[in-house]
């Protein structure tokens, strides 16, 4: 499900799933939560760079999870994957070379420092599915987007390719090749120092967000219980990997 490998202070993490568009289902989730874990036991680390084999970086969540989430089987503020990437002791850069819509755009970015592709297509579909957006996007994507622009990702469900979102305050808009070769150029610039004095400007840095993000999932919650239970059938019809 996952790639991790660690070298000269780098820790390399790539959704390996392609054939699902790396859909975050709970196996893809459960194997990001335990690379995180050894992330955070190794001390030779002091930068993640986060990637997605193939075409996609992440499709977000896979239409059955939708459907149980949509029936009340698992609750909505369950799915604090987002959390890890803020919780990480040290920056994570997210490389989204491939398109990444939803949950997956969302996932990214919670990075701290953000590549996309110029070629590729990213947005938030969740109102396209008739219901709220979640994993704490209506907070998150205020860090790399600015407030006008993300709220109308949000309210339209549009995706947008990633050349249109130069300016937007997101990091790097390259071209496609290249996203996964700047992203570790930048890691190597980070990993040169002290993995205390990263860390600690991590938590430093990261704290509006956390807060942010722990407040925005209560309100996505409330949210949730009113739009999902009249999402079911849309889901079932108009979900697209």
């Amino acid at each position: 499900m996952v790639r991790l490998t660690i070298a000269d202070g780098i820790a390399r993490l790539a959704l390996a799933d392609p054939r699902s568009a790396n859909a975050l289902g709970e196996a893809m989730v459960g194997a990001l939560q335990d690379a995180f874990d050894a992330i955070d036991r190794s001390a030779d680390v002091r930068v993640v760079v986060l990637s997605g084999d193939g075409e996609t970086f992440s499709c977000g969540a896979p239409r059955d999870l939708l459907l149980r989430l949509a029936a009340g089987e698992i609750r909505p503020a369950d799915i604090v994957l987002a959390r890890r990437l803020l919780d990480c002791a040290v920056p994570v850069v997210a490389a989204m070379a491939g398109h990444a819509t939803g949950g997956g755009f969302a996932l990214g970015l919670a990075a701290d420092i953000v590549a996309i592709g110029e070629e590729s297509r990213y947005g938030f579909t969740f109102m396209n599915l008739g219901f709220t957006p979640g994993m704490g996007a209506t907070k998150l994507c205020e860090h790399a987007l600015s407030p006008a622009i993300a709220h109308e990702l949000l309210y339209a469900g549009e995706l947008r390719r990633g050349a249109r979102f130069a300016g937007s305050g997101i990091n790097y808009v390259v071209p496609r090749a290249q996203v996964e070769p700047l992203a570790l150029d930048v890691a190597a610039r980070i990993a040169e120092k002290p993995r205390g004095s990263i860390a600690a400007l991590k938590r430093t840095l990261s704290l509006p967000r956390r807060q942010a993000f722990e407040q925005s999932i209560t309100q996505e919650s409330f949210m949730h219980q009113i739009t999902f239970a009249a999402a079911a059938c849309r889901i079932e019809r108009d979900y697209v990997e």
